[in-house]
């Protein structure tokens, strides 16, 4: 591949990417979620399978442990999460959603599909799959990180 058809390949995605995050937090605030971020959208990801403490969340987001916590106290604050003890270590605590923190990660999918619904209408249902499994190849992992 030249080095202008990576750097054009480069920009499509995080054009591609840019755009999907933006729509996702448009479609949150439309469903009536208020004063979320997209940064907490990113939070809520690694939130859901089961809670985090704050170092597991900072690993995630790659930032720091600091400024993990300071996302954690705005989105406790808001109310789309809480601090438990953590079951295995009394020194951690647990940072779980709310139910209002699932609801609005139900609305952040619904939003994910309506803006993959779109790429569907221009691509077609089949190359919107075939997309997903090879950029699934590309990346199986994540984690799924904020791009600022």
């Amino acid at each position: 591949m030249q080095n202008s058809d990576a750097i054009a390949l480069s920009a499509a995605l995080l054009a591609v990417s840019a755009e999907l995050t933006q729509r996702i937090h448009e479609g949150v605030v439309a469903r009536g979620f208020e004063g979320v971020r997209p940064a907490h959208g990113f939070a809520f990801a690694r939130l859901a399978p089961g809670g985090a403490t704050v170092t597991d969340l900072a690993a995630h987001l790659g930032v720091t442990k600091q400024a993990a916590s300071q996302l954690v106290d705005e989105i406790v604050r808001k109310g789309y999460a809480e601090r438990r003890p953590h079951p295995e270590d009394a020194r951690a605590r647990l940072v779980v959603l709310t139910g209002q923190g699932w609801a609005c990660t139900r609305a952040a999918e619904e939003a994910a599909a309506e803006a993959v619904g779109a790429w569907a209408a221009i691509l077609g249902e089949g190359e919107v799959r075939a997309l997903r499994d090879r950029l699934g190849r590309i990346a199986p992992r994540g984690p799924i990180r904020p791009t600022w």
